[in-house]
Protein backbone atom coordinates (compact mmCIF):
# COMPACT_ATOMS: atom_id res chain seq x y z
CA UNK A 1 0.00 0.00 0.00
CA UNK A 2 2.83 2.29 0.72
CA UNK A 3 3.76 2.35 -2.87
CA UNK A 4 0.68 3.52 -4.09
CA UNK A 5 0.66 6.52 -2.28
CA UNK A 6 2.93 8.38 -4.05
CA UNK A 7 0.41 7.65 -7.36
CA UNK A 8 -2.75 8.68 -5.54
CA UNK A 9 -0.76 11.80 -4.21
CA UNK A 10 0.04 12.47 -8.07
CA UNK A 11 -3.78 11.98 -8.76
CA UNK A 12 -4.90 14.52 -6.30
CA UNK A 13 -2.46 17.02 -7.39
CA UNK A 14 -3.86 16.69 -10.93
CA UNK A 15 -7.14 16.95 -10.06
CA UNK A 16 -6.39 19.72 -7.94
CA UNK A 17 -4.41 21.87 -10.88
CA UNK A 18 -7.28 20.72 -13.13
CA UNK A 19 -10.09 22.72 -11.50
CA UNK A 20 -9.99 25.96 -13.40
CA UNK A 21 -8.86 29.29 -11.86
CA UNK A 22 -12.12 30.74 -11.91
CA UNK A 23 -13.63 28.15 -9.60
CA UNK A 24 -10.78 27.83 -7.09
CA UNK A 25 -11.18 31.64 -6.69
CA UNK A 26 -15.08 31.60 -6.35
CA UNK A 27 -16.61 32.02 -9.61
CA UNK A 28 -18.66 28.57 -10.80
CA UNK A 29 -19.68 30.23 -13.69
CA UNK A 30 -19.95 27.74 -16.70
CA UNK A 31 -18.23 30.75 -18.72
CA UNK A 32 -16.18 32.45 -16.19
CA UNK A 33 -16.09 35.50 -14.32
CA UNK A 34 -15.50 38.95 -14.42
CA UNK A 35 -13.27 39.95 -11.41
CA UNK A 36 -13.43 43.42 -9.99
CA UNK A 37 -11.12 44.07 -7.20
CA UNK A 38 -12.49 46.74 -4.51
CA UNK A 39 -10.77 49.91 -6.02
CA UNK A 40 -11.11 48.95 -10.00
CA UNK A 41 -13.94 50.60 -11.95
CA UNK A 42 -16.80 48.70 -13.93
CA UNK A 43 -15.25 48.35 -16.97
CA UNK A 44 -18.31 48.88 -20.15
CA UNK A 45 -17.31 48.85 -23.47
CA UNK A 46 -18.99 49.66 -26.61
CA UNK A 47 -18.69 49.40 -30.27
CA UNK A 48 -20.13 52.17 -32.34
CA UNK A 49 -19.88 53.90 -35.81
CA UNK A 50 -17.75 56.70 -34.48
CA UNK A 51 -16.11 57.44 -37.45
CA UNK A 52 -17.05 58.32 -41.30
CA UNK A 53 -20.57 58.64 -43.43
CA UNK A 54 -22.01 57.13 -40.08
CA UNK A 55 -20.70 58.33 -37.50
CA UNK A 56 -23.75 60.09 -36.65
CA UNK A 57 -25.17 57.08 -35.64
CA UNK A 58 -22.60 56.20 -32.98
CA UNK A 59 -22.50 59.72 -31.66
CA UNK A 60 -26.65 59.35 -31.09
CA UNK A 61 -26.15 56.08 -29.23
CA UNK A 62 -22.73 57.42 -27.27
CA UNK A 63 -24.76 59.78 -26.26
CA UNK A 64 -27.58 57.71 -24.89
CA UNK A 65 -24.85 55.66 -23.20
CA UNK A 66 -23.21 58.68 -21.39
CA UNK A 67 -26.48 59.91 -20.27
CA UNK A 68 -27.29 56.62 -18.46
CA UNK A 69 -24.13 56.26 -16.89
CA UNK A 70 -24.44 59.86 -15.53
CA UNK A 71 -28.25 59.03 -14.59
CA UNK A 72 -26.26 56.74 -11.99
CA UNK A 73 -23.91 59.50 -11.20
CA UNK A 74 -21.26 57.55 -13.10
CA UNK A 75 -21.49 54.99 -10.26
CA UNK A 76 -22.39 50.67 -10.13
CA UNK A 77 -21.65 48.29 -7.19
CA UNK A 78 -20.21 51.27 -5.63
CA UNK A 79 -17.41 51.85 -7.97
CA UNK A 80 -17.12 53.92 -10.53
CA UNK A 81 -17.66 53.39 -14.42
CA UNK A 82 -15.55 53.60 -16.79
CA UNK A 83 -16.68 53.73 -20.73
CA UNK A 84 -14.21 51.55 -23.27
CA UNK A 85 -15.65 53.23 -26.84
CA UNK A 86 -14.18 51.52 -29.69
CA UNK A 87 -14.76 52.52 -33.22
CA UNK A 88 -16.68 49.18 -35.00
CA UNK A 89 -17.15 51.35 -37.98
CA UNK A 90 -20.02 50.26 -39.88
CA UNK A 91 -18.70 46.86 -42.10
CA UNK A 92 -18.77 43.35 -40.82
CA UNK A 93 -14.36 44.11 -40.95
CA UNK A 94 -14.60 46.89 -38.57
CA UNK A 95 -16.88 44.80 -36.26
CA UNK A 96 -14.48 42.30 -36.62
CA UNK A 97 -11.70 44.47 -35.25
CA UNK A 98 -13.39 46.27 -32.41
CA UNK A 99 -14.84 42.66 -30.61
CA UNK A 100 -11.34 41.45 -31.14
CA UNK A 101 -10.00 44.31 -29.14
CA UNK A 102 -13.21 44.28 -26.58
CA UNK A 103 -12.32 40.56 -26.05
CA UNK A 104 -8.84 41.01 -25.32
CA UNK A 105 -9.89 43.04 -22.17
CA UNK A 106 -11.20 40.67 -19.64
CA UNK A 107 -12.02 43.80 -16.99
CA UNK A 108 -14.86 44.44 -19.27
CA UNK A 109 -18.45 43.18 -18.17
CA UNK A 110 -20.77 43.61 -21.32
CA UNK A 111 -20.76 45.95 -24.54
CA UNK A 112 -23.11 48.43 -26.46
CA UNK A 113 -23.06 47.87 -29.71
CA UNK A 114 -22.86 47.58 -32.61
CA UNK A 115 -24.54 50.45 -34.67
CA UNK A 116 -24.67 48.43 -37.57
CA UNK A 117 -26.15 45.26 -38.62
CA UNK A 118 -23.17 44.43 -40.98
CA UNK A 119 -20.46 45.50 -38.24
CA UNK A 120 -22.86 42.61 -35.31
CA UNK A 121 -22.27 39.81 -38.37
CA UNK A 122 -18.04 40.32 -37.50
CA UNK A 123 -18.52 41.23 -34.15
CA UNK A 124 -21.03 38.67 -32.82
CA UNK A 125 -18.85 35.21 -33.63
CA UNK A 126 -16.06 36.96 -31.14
CA UNK A 127 -17.99 37.78 -28.87
CA UNK A 128 -20.05 35.10 -27.95
CA UNK A 129 -16.81 32.69 -27.94
CA UNK A 130 -15.37 34.91 -25.48
CA UNK A 131 -18.52 34.71 -22.98
CA UNK A 132 -19.64 37.91 -23.55
CA UNK A 133 -22.74 40.00 -23.79
CA UNK A 134 -23.38 42.86 -26.93
CA UNK A 135 -26.82 44.32 -26.70
CA UNK A 136 -27.21 47.18 -29.81
CA UNK A 137 -29.34 50.07 -29.93
CA UNK A 138 -29.38 50.37 -33.54
CA UNK A 139 -29.21 47.05 -34.92
CA UNK A 140 -32.19 46.03 -37.10
CA UNK A 141 -31.54 42.90 -39.55
CA UNK A 142 -33.83 40.11 -39.03
CA UNK A 143 -30.91 37.86 -39.50
CA UNK A 144 -28.87 38.61 -36.37
CA UNK A 145 -31.55 36.90 -33.97
CA UNK A 146 -32.08 33.95 -36.65
CA UNK A 147 -30.61 30.79 -35.64
CA UNK A 148 -31.17 29.54 -38.82
CA UNK A 149 -28.20 29.51 -41.04
CA UNK A 150 -30.16 28.03 -44.17
CA UNK A 151 -32.04 30.84 -44.03
CA UNK A 152 -28.73 33.16 -43.93
CA UNK A 153 -29.28 33.44 -39.69
CA UNK A 154 -26.28 34.49 -37.87
CA UNK A 155 -27.16 34.81 -34.06
CA UNK A 156 -25.27 33.42 -31.59
CA UNK A 157 -25.72 33.18 -27.71
CA UNK A 158 -24.81 36.56 -25.67
CA UNK A 159 -26.49 38.76 -28.55
CA UNK A 160 -29.67 40.95 -27.39
CA UNK A 161 -30.67 44.36 -29.20
CA UNK A 162 -33.30 47.00 -27.82
CA UNK A 163 -33.72 48.56 -31.68
CA UNK A 164 -36.71 47.38 -33.25
CA UNK A 165 -36.42 43.87 -36.05
CA UNK A 166 -36.76 45.02 -39.44
CA UNK A 167 -39.24 42.46 -39.85
CA UNK A 168 -41.39 45.15 -38.27
CA UNK A 169 -40.07 47.70 -40.05
CA UNK A 170 -40.34 46.60 -43.66
CA UNK A 171 -43.86 45.42 -42.99
CA UNK A 172 -44.38 48.78 -41.77
CA UNK A 173 -43.19 50.17 -44.88
CA UNK A 174 -45.14 48.20 -47.08
CA UNK A 175 -48.51 48.64 -44.95
CA UNK A 176 -48.10 52.16 -45.51
CA UNK A 177 -47.41 52.07 -49.16
CA UNK A 178 -50.75 50.25 -49.97
CA UNK A 179 -53.23 51.41 -47.49
CA UNK A 180 -52.27 55.30 -47.03
CA UNK A 181 -50.57 55.87 -50.82
CA UNK A 182 -52.60 53.10 -52.53
CA UNK A 183 -49.18 51.82 -54.14
CA UNK A 184 -49.75 48.99 -56.46
CA UNK A 185 -46.12 48.87 -57.66
CA UNK A 186 -43.24 49.12 -55.77
CA UNK A 187 -39.19 48.93 -56.63
CA UNK A 188 -36.60 48.10 -54.52
CA UNK A 189 -33.23 48.85 -54.08
CA UNK A 190 -30.57 47.62 -51.39
CA UNK A 191 -26.68 48.07 -51.61
CA UNK A 192 -25.43 44.16 -50.41
CA UNK A 193 -25.44 45.49 -46.36
CA UNK A 194 -27.11 42.54 -44.09
CA UNK A 195 -29.18 45.68 -42.85
CA UNK A 196 -30.23 46.99 -46.36
CA UNK A 197 -30.83 43.76 -48.01
CA UNK A 198 -33.01 42.10 -45.45
CA UNK A 199 -35.27 45.71 -45.27
CA UNK A 200 -35.72 45.46 -49.03
CA UNK A 201 -36.83 41.88 -48.45
CA UNK A 202 -39.21 42.31 -46.03
CA UNK A 203 -40.86 45.25 -47.51
CA UNK A 204 -41.31 43.11 -51.06
CA UNK A 205 -42.36 40.08 -49.51
CA UNK A 206 -45.23 42.12 -47.32
CA UNK A 207 -46.46 44.38 -50.38
CA UNK A 208 -46.71 41.05 -52.65
CA UNK A 209 -48.96 39.74 -49.49
CA UNK A 210 -50.61 42.77 -49.55
CA UNK A 211 -51.59 42.08 -53.29
CA UNK A 212 -48.96 45.00 -54.28
CA UNK A 213 -46.98 43.55 -57.37
CA UNK A 214 -42.75 44.13 -57.13
CA UNK A 215 -42.10 45.80 -60.54
CA UNK A 216 -38.24 45.94 -59.99
CA UNK A 217 -35.05 44.87 -57.22
CA UNK A 218 -31.88 46.18 -57.58
CA UNK A 219 -28.83 46.95 -55.99
CA UNK A 220 -26.00 49.95 -55.69
CA UNK A 221 -22.73 49.75 -54.34
CA UNK A 222 -21.32 51.44 -51.43
CA UNK A 223 -19.76 54.37 -52.97
CA UNK A 224 -21.31 55.00 -55.85
CA UNK A 225 -22.90 58.42 -56.68
CA UNK A 226 -23.36 58.42 -60.51
CA UNK A 227 -27.38 56.50 -59.90
CA UNK A 228 -28.53 57.22 -63.06
CA UNK A 229 -28.59 53.63 -64.77
CA UNK A 230 -30.07 51.81 -61.71
CA UNK A 231 -33.06 54.49 -61.67
CA UNK A 232 -33.35 54.71 -65.62
CA UNK A 233 -34.17 50.87 -65.23
CA UNK A 234 -36.52 51.60 -62.10
CA UNK A 235 -38.18 54.47 -64.23
CA UNK A 236 -39.10 51.76 -67.04
CA UNK A 237 -40.75 49.03 -64.76
CA UNK A 238 -43.31 52.48 -63.65
CA UNK A 239 -42.97 52.15 -59.71
CA UNK A 240 -46.06 54.16 -57.67
CA UNK A 241 -43.00 53.69 -54.86
CA UNK A 242 -39.17 52.90 -54.93
CA UNK A 243 -38.39 51.94 -51.57
CA UNK A 244 -34.34 52.49 -50.65
CA UNK A 245 -33.45 51.81 -47.27
CA UNK A 246 -29.41 52.14 -48.11
CA UNK A 247 -27.68 54.19 -45.87
CA UNK A 248 -26.53 57.92 -46.27
CA UNK A 249 -24.72 59.03 -48.81
CA UNK A 250 -25.94 56.62 -51.46
CA UNK A 251 -29.80 57.48 -50.59
CA UNK A 252 -28.90 61.34 -50.89
CA UNK A 253 -27.53 60.74 -54.39
CA UNK A 254 -30.69 58.21 -55.15
CA UNK A 255 -33.08 60.83 -54.00
CA UNK A 256 -31.60 63.90 -55.67
CA UNK A 257 -30.89 61.97 -58.88
CA UNK A 258 -34.43 60.78 -59.01
CA UNK A 259 -36.22 63.89 -59.23
CA UNK A 260 -34.51 64.24 -62.42
CA UNK A 261 -34.99 60.77 -63.85
CA UNK A 262 -38.34 61.11 -66.36
CA UNK A 263 -40.83 58.84 -65.60
CA UNK A 264 -40.41 58.73 -61.95
CA UNK A 265 -41.78 62.31 -61.28
CA UNK A 266 -44.90 60.87 -59.62
CA UNK A 267 -43.11 58.25 -58.00
CA UNK A 268 -42.98 58.15 -54.01
CA UNK A 269 -39.23 57.97 -52.97
CA UNK A 270 -39.20 56.32 -49.14
CA UNK A 271 -36.08 55.31 -47.63
CA UNK A 272 -35.42 53.72 -43.69
CA UNK A 273 -33.15 54.58 -40.81
CA UNK A 274 -30.43 54.03 -42.55
CA UNK A 275 -30.92 57.68 -43.81
CA UNK A 276 -33.31 58.88 -40.41
CA UNK A 277 -30.63 62.36 -39.99
CA UNK A 278 -31.16 65.79 -40.77
CA UNK A 279 -28.22 65.81 -42.29
CA UNK A 280 -30.46 63.72 -45.07
CA UNK A 281 -32.96 66.27 -45.62
CA UNK A 282 -30.10 69.23 -46.10
CA UNK A 283 -27.63 67.26 -48.32
CA UNK A 284 -30.26 66.07 -50.49
CA UNK A 285 -32.09 69.79 -51.01
CA UNK A 286 -35.43 70.58 -52.70
CA UNK A 287 -35.58 66.77 -53.85
CA UNK A 288 -36.16 65.61 -50.28
CA UNK A 289 -39.50 67.11 -49.71
CA UNK A 290 -42.28 64.85 -49.73
CA UNK A 291 -39.90 61.76 -49.15
CA UNK A 292 -41.19 59.62 -46.60
CA UNK A 293 -38.53 57.79 -43.73
CA UNK A 294 -39.80 54.71 -41.54
CA UNK A 295 -37.48 55.15 -38.19
CA UNK A 296 -37.83 55.17 -34.75
CA UNK A 297 -40.47 56.77 -32.73
CA UNK A 298 -40.23 57.33 -29.05
CA UNK A 299 -42.93 59.73 -27.07
CA UNK A 300 -43.85 60.60 -23.50
CA UNK A 301 -42.89 62.33 -20.21
CA UNK A 302 -39.93 60.23 -19.48
CA UNK A 303 -38.77 60.68 -22.74
CA UNK A 304 -39.23 64.46 -22.96
CA UNK A 305 -36.86 64.63 -20.14
CA UNK A 306 -34.50 62.53 -21.37
CA UNK A 307 -34.72 65.41 -24.15
CA UNK A 308 -33.97 68.10 -21.63
CA UNK A 309 -31.45 66.28 -20.13
CA UNK A 310 -29.73 65.84 -23.98
CA UNK A 311 -30.19 69.47 -24.41
CA UNK A 312 -27.93 70.62 -21.21
CA UNK A 313 -24.83 68.26 -21.78
CA UNK A 314 -24.75 70.41 -25.43
CA UNK A 315 -23.45 73.81 -26.57
CA UNK A 316 -25.98 76.64 -26.06
CA UNK A 317 -28.31 73.50 -25.03
CA UNK A 318 -30.32 73.23 -28.18
CA UNK A 319 -28.82 70.92 -30.61
CA UNK A 320 -30.99 67.58 -30.79
CA UNK A 321 -29.67 64.29 -31.20
CA UNK A 322 -28.72 63.20 -34.53
CA UNK A 323 -30.22 60.02 -35.44
CA UNK A 324 -33.61 58.24 -33.75
CA UNK A 325 -31.45 55.88 -31.62
CA UNK A 326 -30.30 57.45 -28.48
CA UNK A 327 -33.43 56.35 -26.22
CA UNK A 328 -32.62 52.07 -27.60
CA UNK A 329 -29.14 53.25 -26.15
CA UNK A 330 -29.98 54.58 -22.78
CA UNK A 331 -32.50 51.09 -22.64
CA UNK A 332 -30.08 48.87 -23.21
CA UNK A 333 -27.14 50.11 -20.82
CA UNK A 334 -29.82 50.65 -17.86
CA UNK A 335 -30.38 47.13 -18.67
CA UNK A 336 -27.10 45.69 -18.65
CA UNK A 337 -26.57 47.33 -15.53
CA UNK A 338 -29.24 45.79 -13.87
CA UNK A 339 -28.13 42.91 -14.81
CA UNK A 340 -24.46 43.19 -13.37
CA UNK A 341 -25.99 44.50 -10.24
CA UNK A 342 -28.22 41.73 -10.22
CA UNK A 343 -25.81 38.59 -10.31
CA UNK A 344 -22.74 40.53 -8.82
CA UNK A 345 -21.31 38.57 -5.88
CA UNK A 346 -19.30 40.56 -3.28
CA UNK A 347 -16.31 38.11 -1.85
CA UNK A 348 -14.87 38.62 1.68
CA UNK A 349 -11.80 40.64 0.72
CA UNK A 350 -14.16 43.35 -1.68
CA UNK A 351 -13.50 41.63 -4.62
CA UNK A 352 -16.81 40.98 -7.28
CA UNK A 353 -17.44 38.19 -9.40
CA UNK A 354 -19.54 38.35 -12.06
CA UNK A 355 -20.62 35.66 -13.76
CA UNK A 356 -20.62 35.98 -17.76
CA UNK A 357 -23.51 32.91 -17.81
CA UNK A 358 -25.31 34.93 -15.72
CA UNK A 359 -24.88 37.83 -16.90
CA UNK A 360 -26.82 36.32 -19.89
CA UNK A 361 -29.13 34.71 -18.24
CA UNK A 362 -30.35 37.85 -16.53
CA UNK A 363 -31.09 39.51 -19.77
CA UNK A 364 -32.73 37.48 -21.14
CA UNK A 365 -34.99 37.09 -18.19
CA UNK A 366 -36.21 40.92 -18.68
CA UNK A 367 -39.90 40.71 -18.96
CA UNK A 368 -41.42 44.00 -19.33
CA UNK A 369 -39.07 46.44 -18.79
CA UNK A 370 -40.29 50.03 -18.02
CA UNK A 371 -37.64 51.59 -21.02
CA UNK A 372 -37.65 55.09 -22.13
CA UNK A 373 -38.48 52.66 -25.77
CA UNK A 374 -41.71 51.43 -23.93
CA UNK A 375 -42.14 48.00 -23.26
CA UNK A 376 -39.03 45.45 -23.46
CA UNK A 377 -38.71 41.82 -23.13
CA UNK A 378 -36.14 39.66 -24.37
CA UNK A 379 -36.78 36.53 -26.65
CA UNK A 380 -34.74 33.55 -26.42
CA UNK A 381 -36.18 31.90 -29.04
CA UNK A 382 -35.50 32.32 -33.17
CA UNK A 383 -36.04 34.05 -35.35
CA UNK A 384 -36.03 36.69 -32.26
CA UNK A 385 -33.68 35.67 -30.02
CA UNK A 386 -31.92 38.33 -28.62
CA UNK A 387 -34.76 40.62 -29.45
CA UNK A 388 -35.89 42.92 -26.84
CA UNK A 389 -38.23 44.96 -28.47
CA UNK A 390 -41.32 44.99 -30.92
CA UNK A 391 -42.35 47.26 -33.35
CA UNK A 392 -44.26 49.61 -31.36
CA UNK A 393 -41.95 52.14 -31.31
CA UNK A 394 -41.72 52.81 -35.12
CA UNK A 395 -43.35 55.13 -37.31
CA UNK A 396 -43.41 56.59 -40.69
CA UNK A 397 -42.42 60.14 -41.36
CA UNK A 398 -42.51 62.75 -44.27
CA UNK A 399 -40.11 64.87 -44.92
CA UNK A 400 -41.01 68.51 -45.41
CA UNK A 401 -39.84 72.50 -46.33
CA UNK A 402 -38.48 72.80 -42.31
CA UNK A 403 -36.37 69.71 -42.60
CA UNK A 404 -34.83 70.81 -45.77
CA UNK A 405 -34.15 74.76 -45.35
CA UNK A 406 -34.07 74.94 -41.37
CA UNK A 407 -32.35 71.61 -39.93
CA UNK A 408 -35.52 71.00 -38.14
CA UNK A 409 -35.86 66.98 -36.96
CA UNK A 410 -37.23 64.83 -36.75
CA UNK A 411 -39.72 65.63 -39.40
CA UNK A 412 -43.79 65.14 -38.78
CA UNK A 413 -44.66 61.68 -38.30
CA UNK A 414 -47.66 60.73 -40.51
CA UNK A 415 -48.23 56.99 -39.69
CA UNK A 416 -47.58 54.60 -36.66
CA UNK A 417 -48.91 51.54 -35.67
CA UNK A 418 -51.86 52.67 -33.86
CA UNK A 419 -53.21 54.30 -37.13
CA UNK A 420 -52.64 51.06 -39.06
CA UNK A 421 -54.57 49.16 -36.15
CA UNK A 422 -57.58 52.04 -36.31
CA UNK A 423 -57.44 51.25 -40.45
CA UNK A 424 -57.58 47.44 -39.83
CA UNK A 425 -60.81 48.20 -37.43
CA UNK A 426 -62.69 50.06 -39.97
CA UNK A 427 -61.74 47.58 -42.60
Amino acid sequence: MKRLLPVFLLIGLLVAFSIPAFAQDGCMDELGCVEIASDDPVVIGAMLSVSGATSFYGEDSLGGIELAISGRDGMLLGREITLVVEDSLCSAEGGQAAAQRVAADETIVGVIGTTCSGAAQGAMPIISEAGMVMISSSNTSPSLTNDDTEAGGTYLPGYFRTAHNDLFQGAMGAQYAVEVLKAGAVATIHDGDPYTEGLAVVMANTFAGLNGEVVFQGAVSKGDTDMSAILTEIAASAPDVVYLPVFVPESEFLVSQAANTPGLEDAVMMTADGSFSATFAQNTGAAAVGVAMTGPHVSGEAYSAFLDLWAEEQPGGTEAPPSGFHAHAYDAVNILMDAVEAVAEELDDGTVLIGRQALRDAISAVENYDGLTGSLTCQDESPYAGDCATGTALAVFEITEPQVNDGDWPPPIVWDLSMSMMMMNDG
